[in-house]
């Protein structure tokens, strides 16, 4: 697959930047290369907190959702909570029944099965709600194109608040975007175009919080605790792959440093679980171990054990579910693999000519489709819906989109084929019968113009910048820019001519490799690369088998790479090393 490595050629005075700031230049160049710009901006991002966090109340109907709630708790209404069954939902559930509890609210909380309800409230939960004696209905990350649910809920006399984050559904009338919102009693979500809030980019549980936070002052409770929720809050906004910008980077930030010292025994759990109690913990850990630990209970059972998680009190109940949880991601990594594997070959045996790819795999996991489709998506760095198919006879799918091809828009365009479908630019899921699978395909890419440049995968580099530049003062303030992850990517660096002197394989498995890298002044570096089966792989590849078994056996040879690199602090037995993470090579 074709690869762009592009610099970024944003200008600025890097050393004044540097000097007002008391920051490296190259430190100087990642910030602008960000967009943050200005003095007021440059301090907010390297100095967030919680003065940077917006009032709830500029939300479009938040006051009114809260003053709805507050009508139902004097009246001692029974309120019910419907989330989603992933990461955000289950976290937005617990923010929004542990504050409704603590305002002595008689609450109960429903999460749909992935499977037999797909995603969100559904007419089955609204009768159930009906039958139980629910008065109010409130949503959290769904609800905004709950339609048929919600209507039915009003005709059964019942009160619906939603908050929400997703895109609102919209009809193009004479060319121009009308949206169409559910007949609730109050709808929250920053994302509707009435809404005057500063930050369109929270996750679900970033509303709920909000709400909770607004309800609070409605009824004059007080707050206390600064810290309450935001390491639930963290985790949600990462897990959902939400920008860390404007408050959000303030909520991941903050919240990295409450987790270890959580107040969550549940979340405490998670971390003693997966081996992480004392480490220094970053937003690769609430992405991908401790998040995805709560989905997977979602995926292959019940996300309900992850809300028990978050809400249980008892020690000893939170590791015994914190465990079967670690055990339940092993289980679905396994899967997902085998999942991507198969996808993978089906793309190369039928699909190669798609720009859009849609991928039939009806025995797999439906549950696993969005996962199998981000991996494949990576593969190919194409646009992937894969499809799975229900008992019920019944075609599901999730996508993961590709940056420059909007996937909720493109699915607007062909929704006559579909049954029923939700998401954003980035990701979405979407039912269908299976008559309608292959018009389906084809309109996509007859539709889809993406140029040669978007579907080529771009690597973004902050700076050409030699290994010799890197110290441990260096990589010490780039800590400064933390948290990482979508719209405050990790800096990349990279130098061209690097020669590999050495390298030997490390890990129990030996999956791993390590190698000398050496630019043309004799300065060395050692660089880790995880994936050590494809970095062999490939240096036979480019330069000869017998080039690598000199290269493994420190001889004098003709391997040379262009590296991009980000630097780092390797600590082993109290003895602190620089070394190099090999973000992507080639050969010189």
């Amino acid at each position: 697959m074709e690869e762009k490595w592009v610099v970024y050629g944003k200008k600025a005075d890097f050393y004044a930047i540097g000097e007002k700031f008391h920051i490296d230049p190259v430190i100087a160049r990642v910030i602008r290369n960000r967009d943050i710009v200005g003095d007021e901006e440059i301090n907010r991002y390297l100095h967030a907190d919680y003065s940077m966090v917006h009032s709830p109340g500029l939300m479009y109907d938040m006051e009114k959702a809260c003053s709805i709630m507050k009508k139902s708790l004097e009246e001692d209404e029974h309120i019910r909570i419907i989330s989603d069954y992933d990461v955000d939902g289950v976290t937005s559930n617990y923010i929004l029944l542990d504050g409704l509890k603590n305002l002595g609210a008689k609450v109960s909380f429903e999460i749909p099965d992935r499977i037999l309800d797909g995603y969100g409230i559904n007419e089955r939960m609204v009768e159930d709600a009906y039958r139980d004696g629910v008065g109010t209905i409130i949503t959290c990350d769904n609800g905004i194109a709950a339609f048929t649910a919600i209507e039915r809920a009003k005709a059964l006399g019942m009160t619906v608040i939603v908050t929400d984050h997703h895109e609102v559904p919209y009809d193009m009338v004479d060319g121009k975007r009308v949206s169409r919102l559910v007949a609730a009693d109050a709808v929250v979500d920053p994302k509707r175009e009435e809404c005057n809030y500063p930050f369109k980019g929270l996750c679900g549980a970033g509303v709920a919080y909000k709400f909770i936070r607004c309800l609070y002052d409605m009824m004059g409770v007080s707050w206390e605790d600064e810290e309450r929720y935001i390491d639930i809050l963290a985790i949600a906004t990462m897990c959902d792959v939400m920008e860390l910008v404007d408050e959000n980077r303030v909520y991941v930030k903050k919240g990295l440093e409450i987790i270890p010292r959580s107040k969550n025994k549940g979340i405490r759990a998670l971390i003693d679980a997966n081996e992480l109690t004392g480490k220094k913990l970053s937003s690769y850990h609430l992405g991908f171990i401790i998040g995805p630990c709560i989905n997977a209970t979602g995926r292959l059972e019940t996300a309900k054990r992850g809300l028990m998680l978050l809400a249980s009190e008892d020690e000893e109940e939170c590791s015994r579910i914190a465990q079967e949880m670690v055990s339940i991601n092993i289980e679905r990594k396994n899967m997902t693999n085998k999942g991507v594997d198969e996808g993978i070959m089906l793309v190369s045996e039928s699909y190669m000519q798609d720009n859009v790819l849609v991928v039939t795999m009806p025995k797999l996991h439906e549950s696993l489709a969005g996962l199998v489709a981000g991996r494949i998506r990576e593969q190919y760095y194409k646009p992937t819906i894969v499809l799975t198919k229900t008992e019920g006879g019944m075609w599901k799918g999730s996508g993961r989109s590709i940056e420059g091809y909007h996937m909720f828009d493109a699915l607007n365009e062909v929704k006559d084929y579909l049954e029923k479908f939700g998401g954003h630019e980035m990701a979405a899921g979407l039912s269908l019968k299976e008559e309608n699978i292959e018009g389906f395909r084809q309109k996509l890419n007859e539709l889809e113009n993406m140029s040669e440049d978007t579907l080529t995968r771009k690597i973004r580099l902050d700076a050409a910048m030699p290994i010799s530049y890197v110290t441990f003062n260096l990589v010490e303030q780039l800590s400064l820019l933390e948290p990482f992850g979508k719209g405050n990517e990790k800096p990349q660096f990279a130098q061209a001519d690097l020669k590999v002197k050495k390298a030997y394989y490390v890990g129990k498995e030996k999956r791993f490799v390590k190698y000398m890298l050496c630019d043309s002044n004799g300065k060395t570096m050692e660089a880790m690369d995880f994936n050590g089966e494809k970095f062999v792989e490939n240096i036979k590849m480019w330069f000869s088998e017998e080039e690598c078994d000199k290269m493994f056996n420190g001889l004098p040879n003709e391997v040379k790479l262009d590296v991009v690199y980000y630097p780092e602090m390797n600590e082993f037995n109290g003895r602190k090393q620089l070394q190099l993470k090999p973000e992507a090579y080639r050969k010189a």
